[in-house]
């Protein structure tokens, strides 16, 4: 009986989808109401997936406030850096199919790499694998020149930019490794990143709304991006990124992509299925390992190393394009098993898999100067909603 009780919600979403409604985990949407009721965001789509059921799928609020138009289950949002995980699937597909390994020196793809030396002077070496788990210490650069157009363009901009540590010895967050590995991608596959990934992944799974170019989704409206206005305490609209969604601008595997609610769902559920989707592997098991578990030894990683947000680094590794969870902790994580992994971006968006309790959690909001995006009371709800209704594993 207890344990009929404790599937009772999870049943009822079935029935739900069953006659044609979404399935809705009871909860979640009064989580995310509350906070637009709180003008912390003004809408959301939430989404939850086993390897093949829908369990969640619910809209709340606006996706535009001037207009009132009401959140859709297919609205696209900019997820930003949740395309991270989609660039290291990429590359790991071209490794199971023995066009380059994880452990290469980018120089073998790069050759200006070569030249590349470290604050000590000594040769930096780069590999692949450092480029995606944020330890290779590569400069950045600005992204949005003019003379910008292609991944090609950016390389040399990095190159320029002086190292900010020895390889492999610190984790720093680095939006120039990841861009790098997409024009290795490139170089490898004799594709456009953007042709590879539509090829590659984005038809087999059916992400029929996922794109580096919104324009190119004619009659979808990205959703309106929001600030919380520090004075009024209540939201602003915000202007669109710049460097990303324009036609002329390089497809950006650091954070390019726009997606829906279905769609990065998809990719989620392959994950959950460790590279597997309907009886087609992507991923082999190996690489679906090296996405998922740490790669960074027993270095502190990730966006909770300071003292606002608990000191959790040591909780946290990172795989190959993702960001992996050792040891829940207080907060946003308390409801995740160890072995979580997945990403978030800027603008509030949070894809998370779980692969001990069979789960996918992902929340699409517009949501612009959150003090950290991975931290947010709207994350958290959400999760510890969605956690809340589903069944306890054994």
């Amino acid at each position: 009986m207890k344990r009929l009780l404790r599937l009772a919600p999870v049943i009822l979403s079935l029935v739900l989808a069953a006659h044609g409604a979404p399935p809705q985990l009871p909860g979640v949407g009064a989580a995310m109401q509350l906070a637009i009721d709180q003008q912390v965001i003004a809408g959301a789509v939430t989404v939850v997936v086993s390897q093949d059921q829908v369990l969640h799928l619910q809209t709340t609020g606006l996706a535009d406030v001037a207009s009132a138009t009401p959140m859709q289950p297919d609205t696209v949002f900019w997820i930003a850096s949740m395309t991270k995980p989609v660039t290291g699937v990429a590359l790991l597909m071209l490794q199971d199919e023995g066009k380059l390994k994880v452990s290469d020196p980018v120089a073998k793809y790069l050759p200006e790499f070569a030249a590349l030396k470290t604050p000590s002077g000594a040769p930096a070496n780069l590999t692949l694998a450092q480029l995606m788990t944020h330890t290779s210490g590569l400069g950045e650069a600005p992204r949005n020149s003019p003379k910008v157009r292609t991944l090609a363009d950016v390389i040399p901009l990095y190159l320029s930019a002086p190292m900010t540590s020895e390889p492999g010895t610190t984790w720093r967050y680095c939006q120039s490794g990841i861009n790098t590995v997409g024009r290795v991608i490139e170089v490898v596959s004799g594709q456009s990143f953007d042709a590879f990934l539509q090829q590659r992944l984005f038809e087999p799974l059916g992400m029929k709304h996922t794109t580096f170019y919104p324009s190119l989704l004619p009659g979808r409206k990205v959703a309106t991006a929001y600030s919380r206005n520090p004075t009024s305490e209540r939201l602003d609209a915000s202007p669109p990124r710049p460097d990303f969604g324009p036609r002329d601008h390089p497809p950006l595997g650091n954070g390019g992509l726009y997606s829906t609610g279905p769609d990065y769902a998809r990719f989620c559920q392959m994950l959950l299925g460790r590279g597997l989707w309907q009886g087609k592997r992507l991923l082999s098991p190996e690489a679906f390992s090296l996405l998922s578990t740490v790669q960074t030894g027993d270095m502190p990683t990730g966006f909770f190393q300071n003292d606002p947000y608990g000191r959790w680094g040591r909780n946290y590794g990172w795989g190959i394009g993702t960001c992996v969870l050792r040891a829940p902790h207080d907060g946003v994580a308390s409801m995740l098993s160890p072995g979580t992994f997945g990403h978030g971006g800027a603008w509030g968006t949070q894809a998370w898999i779980d692969p001990v309790r069979g789960v996918a959690y992902l929340l699409l909001v517009q949501r612009t100067n959150f003090p950290n995006s991975d931290a947010s009371d709207v994350r958290q709800r959400f999760q510890q909603a969605a956690s809340d209704a589903l069944p306890r594993p054994h």
